[in-house]
């Protein structure tokens, strides 16, 4: 597991739930005190939708690294992530039509930071990642990305479909990457407002998620290679909108 930046300790976890700063998962002691303290810190991360457990002392002296850790250790990201509006204004900051990645559940932080590098590379105007199933930014993600995270606009949704459904009123029209796609890449002429959606290593995309994608295209290969690394399938098809566009 990516430790990332982590912090620990009641008052520090709960300031920095109170502070509104980006949380992105916390563990607790299985045998921690329901007390007022408790009740509050497990209410704001439900509101804020942070997920979290409950596991033993060992799991907590490990992820800290000492054991003085009060019962609580919790992840936090080394930035603030945009808001889906946030991506739209810039792109009509740059006058441009929006282009966009959505990830749907990438798990692998060098993949999410290779991806990061080549969006910053080709003006993506912003990536959008599910809050639940995805790996987040982390350390990991942002040495990577060699820093390019500051480049671009990352915002993090409880539901992709409900996003993908609003996106498409700002005529942003959704090219999911699927090797059934009924239509290559190659083929593909990207222009207007572009959303790629790109699926989990291993499993790809999401049904419900591949239902409300508008095309699904696929990246030819040859001699019977199952699948290309998700961070390689994305910069192939950012390149071909990058050359649409121009």
């Amino acid at each position: 597991m990516d430790k990332g930046n982590i912090i620990f300790g009641r008052n520090p976890v709960s300031e920095y739930l109170k502070s509104g700063q980006n949380v992105d998962q916390i563990f607790f002691h299985e045998h921690i005190r329901q007390n007022d303290w408790m009740k509050m810190t497990l209410q704001l991360a439900k509101e804020q939708n942070i997920k979290y457990s409950f596991v033993p002392r060992e799991k907590l002296n490990q992820l800290a690294g000492k054991e003085n850790h009060q019962g609580v250790v919790a992840f936090i990201s080394p930035i603030r992530y945009a808001t889906v509006e946030e991506i739209l204004d810039y792109a009509r900051k740059v006058n441009e039509k929006p282009f966009i990645i959505i990830l749907d559940s990438v798990q692998d932080p060098h993949n999410l930071g290779a991806i990061i590098r080549t969006a910053a590379a080709v003006g993506v105007h912003g990536i959008i990642l599910p809050k639940h199933g995805s790996v987040s930014v982390t350390d990991t993600v942002y040495k990577t990305s060699a820093g390019t995270v500051q480049k671009c606009k990352i915002a993090k949704v409880t539901n992709l479909v409900q996003v993908i459904e609003k996106l498409k009123n700002e005529d942003i029209w959704f090219y999911g990457a699927d090797e059934k796609g009924d239509k290559s890449f190659f083929d593909t002429d990207f222009k207007g407002g572009i959303a790629l959606v790109m699926g989990s290593e291993g499993k790809g995309l999401h049904q419900k998620v591949a239902e409300h994608c508008d095309f699904l295209i696929n990246i030819p290969m040859k001699n019977r290679v199952e699948s290309l690394n998700v961070s390689v399938s994305a910069g192939l098809l950012m390149y071909k909108v990058f050359e649409s566009r121009r």
